[in-house]
């Protein structure tokens, strides 16, 4: 700019022309923390914003801040969270007289710092419960009442705790076969068919205001789903406080078929609860079986022909995954005035546990962001089925 003053007109006429372009090139440049990209990516919050929530579990890198850049992208993206693990009872009380709260306050502390819909997940499960909350000092199984107790004090001091800021529970998960009948759990032997009310009884009395809900998966199988709206709607006429069903959207690229999708939210919808997709992923890798599910007891022996993606996932693949998550999406935009929430299970492959499961060491692909947290053809096709 100084040296403009010691040039002649002409000279200061092309000096001028030329500050004014390396200003407006300044000013189109990224600014530190800023990504041009980002700002071109849609936002899932704001395209389904008068739809459903839609949002993401998180893990403990997240929750903690490690993962830098998978937290980055659930602020930018995503208006709901779940608790992937740290409030199971493993991990949020590990021992008789201990309780761990530590990562499970920075959670609730994180979504409420973004004005996120923070779901709880899970109060009552088979699997990732201790043995000790089955058994008394000396080793011996508890009788009805006392785990009756057991569970109560358990829910009355973790949903107590949260009371007004975690907005909905996951009461009791995957109570069912996939018959429809109830699954032989220590719960139900001990306590009897009733141990469900009863954890959505205490939950309530926790929390009266929190939602609450039954979480499952493979509701989309008639027989299942026969179970889980004879459950519902026994809970219903008892009189039990329950707000909507998660079904849990472990799918494939070819399960369910779109039909039973549809059924699926028709037929809970008709009971008049509330109906959420809670841990969509689409499996896009080949098994060894035709057992579908989400049983994470489940385990299978490597094999490279069940891990042929391991270098990258081919386009024509990519391009079916996004058709499938298209296509579902259409039908629960559909489905809008009854579907409150999609959360999907993990921010990007490189976290989601289908690399593990049910096989350890494999590479997936099954959410809408890669391994670098860069939208993947998926994601546009979701967001086109609203736009």
């Amino acid at each position: 700019y100084m040296l403009l003053h010691k040039t002649n007109r002409y000279n200061k006429q092309i000096g001028w022309f030329l500050l004014v372009v390396i200003l407006i090139w300044g000013g189109c440049q990224q600014t530190p923390g800023m990504s041009s990209e980002k700002s071109k990516v849609p936002l899932l919050k704001g395209v389904f914003e008068d739809a459903f929530f839609v949002g993401a579990a998180l893990n403990r890198s997240q929750i903690t801040g490690e993962d830098a850049a998978g937290i980055e992208l659930v602020k930018n993206q995503y208006n709901t969270i779940t608790s992937e693990n740290i409030l199971k009872w493993e991990n949020v009380h590990p021992e008789p007289d201990r309780y761990d709260f530590d990562t499970a306050d920075q959670y609730v502390q994180f979504g409420e710092e973004n004005e996120m819909f923070i779901v709880g997940h899970t109060l009552v499960w088979h699997n990732q419960t201790p043995q000790w909350v089955f058994q008394d000092e000396e080793g011996n199984e508890l009788d009805r009442e006392k785990l009756l107790e057991r569970m109560r004090d358990h829910i009355h001091t973790v949903v107590g705790r949260y009371k007004g800021r975690i907005d909905g529970w996951d009461v009791v998960n995957e109570a069912l076969n996939d018959d429809g009948s109830l699954r032989q759990t220590r719960w139900l032997e001990i306590i009897g068919d009733d141990y469900i009310s009863k954890a959505f009884e205490f939950a309530h009395e926790a929390d009266p205001d929190a939602e609450l809900y039954y979480n499952d998966y493979s509701l989309e199988n008639p027989e299942k789903r026969r179970g889980a709206v004879e459950l519902v709607r026994k809970l219903l006429d008892e009189g039990i406080p329950i707000t909507g069903v998660g079904t849990q959207g472990h799918f494939s690229l070819e399960w369910p078929s779109l039909d039973q999708a549809e059924a699926t939210v028709a037929v809970f919808a008709e009971l008049g609860v509330e109906v959420m997709v809670t841990e969509l992923d689409i499996d896009i890798l080949p098994s060894s079986t035709d057992e579908q599910g989400a049983e994470i007891t489940r385990s299978e022996e490597l094999d490279e022909g069940l891990n042929p993606y391991s270098n990258g996932l081919p386009d024509s693949v990519q391009q079916a995954l996004a058709h499938r998550y298209a296509d579902l999406f259409e039908v629960y935009y559909r489905h809008k005035d009854v579907v409150t929430r999609i959360t999907f299970w993990g921010v990007s492959d490189g976290d989601s546990w289908k690399n593990n499961w049910p096989i350890r060491g494999r590479t997936n692909y099954p959410l809408l962001f890669d391994r670098n947290h860069q939208p993947k053809p998926a994601f546009y096709s979701v967001i086109e089925e609203v736009e």
